[in-house]
């Protein structure tokens, strides 16, 4: 701060966090190994974790149970160990560098490749609100007959109070979240005991892998897609910004250590079984077309020596990320395109709608497989965040943490 400002008085450089004002609200932690300090923590894996339980992970998860029983709980077990991983490194790039994978696409990419980012961000966040919304209305009409579009309006207006929450403090929300996560898990525990499954076709389901009968390879990719989410890994990394880590490598050591916990209690536990009990009960097409664009630029920020320090990954977790991101990404634009192959070969539809929508499908996969090449191939910025030579500005001056993070 003293050199900053010796420099000419501008704090607000460039590799700081947008959100300087906002550090009076965050929760302080220390850097003492405790219990206390662990539940310190706690709180932005039940956040991420609401994505896991959405009316539009339900009805893939009851389908899949309905139509396969068992055969597919290896899908959730697999997904779950792939989550934790991912979940882990988009918490990972929040407390080290101190951004979020949002902030660092906009530093890295220049306005056309983020204009891109953006609309697909967008779609995104469309494409998931539609059927919580919808869900939800469907499911008050169920319970208490009230008109679906009076249900819409009701889960519109709980969003707005759940938002409102926030400028009593992040604390407060997460123990809201908390408490309705863990009913749901609750409910879920009850109905287990209620369903009596058979734990020997269990056991088989989820550790044989299967895939038998039409359209069950169509359903697991949905379940991947359920555990799997592209808006979850903007959203963890923004959310560990919540707590105010001590800026030294023991405190950042610590804090990546206690949210990789908190990932694999929370994450991928709740989210797994969830899931799995879904699947479970009803046995007694959630496709992310969007994932790479955040999953990409995710993979290659934490291999960053330069935005992680000595927190970038291994070259053994760099290999084993990317051969689980790749083989998520290759399902999904498999799945993708044969998709759209199937459409125009048995559609049934005329010669002139099947030429004009070969053309502008195929034109939108190249698009789509181009970006993504693009994302994967472009080498990132190595340029000002560590630099050392003396003519820093302070608009260039590294943060002090993670200088000592590279010593």
């Amino acid at each position: 701060m003293a050199a900053a400002t010796a420099s000419g008085g501008n704090t607000s450089f460039s590799n700081s966090p947008l959100f300087q004002t906002s550090d009076s609200n965050k929760i302080l932690v220390s850097e003492k190994k405790s219990w206390k300090n662990f539940f310190s923590y706690l709180g932005p894996g039940f956040l991420v974790s609401i994505a896991y339980i959405d009316p539009g992970n339900f009805e893939t998860d009851l389908q899949s149970g309905a139509q396969y029983k068992y055969q597919l709980l290896w899908i959730i077990l697999v997904a779950s160990c792939a989550a934790l991983v991912i979940q882990s490194l988009a918490a990972n790039l929040g407390v080290v560098t101190g951004k979020h994978l949002a902030e660092h696409c906009r530093a890295e990419y220049s306005k056309v490749p983020n204009f891109m980012l953006w609309v697909v961000a967008e779609i995104a966040v469309i494409a998931c609100d539609i059927p919580e919304v919808i869900g939800t209305a469907f499911a008050l009409n169920m319970l208490f007959n009230i008109p679906v579009w009076i249900g819409v309006l009701l889960t519109g207006f709980s969003t707005l109070i759940l938002l409102a929450l926030q400028k009593y403090g992040i604390r407060k929300l997460e123990f809201l979240i908390a408490f309705l996560v863990l009913t749901i898990a609750l409910c879920f525990l009850v109905e287990l005991h209620y369903s009596k499954p058979d734990p020997k076709e269990v056991l088989y389901g989820l550790f044989v892998p299967q895939l038998k009968g039409n359209g069950a390879t169509g359903l697991a990719i949905s379940l991947l897609g359920a555990m799997v989410m592209p808006h979850n890994l903007f959203l963890h990394s923004a959310l560990v910004l919540s707590r105010k880590i001590p800026r030294s490598v023991t405190g950042i050591k610590l804090a990546c250590r206690y949210y990789l916990i908190e990932s694999g209690l929370i994450v991928a536990l709740i989210g797994g079984s969830a899931g799995a009990g879904k699947l479970i009960i009803i046995a007694s097409m959630i496709l992310s077309f969007e994932l790479p664009f955040a999953l990409v630029p995710l993979l290659k920020f934490t291999c960053s020596k330069t935005k992680m320090g000595s927190h970038a990954n291994s070259l053994l977790i760099s290999s084993v990320t990317w051969v689980i991101g790749g083989l998520i990404m290759g399902i999904n634009i498999y799945y993708l395109v044969s998709s759209f192959i199937k459409l125009i070969l048995h559609g049934h539809m005329k010669l002139v709608a099947i030429v004009f929508l070969g053309i502008i499908g195929f034109s939108a996969i190249a698009i789509y497989l181009a970006a993504i090449g693009y994302l994967v191939l472009r080498k990132n910025i190595e340029s000002s965040t560590l630099a050392s030579n003396n003519s820093q500005t302070a608009d260039t001056l590294p943060r002090e943490d993670i200088v000592n993070m590279h010593t």
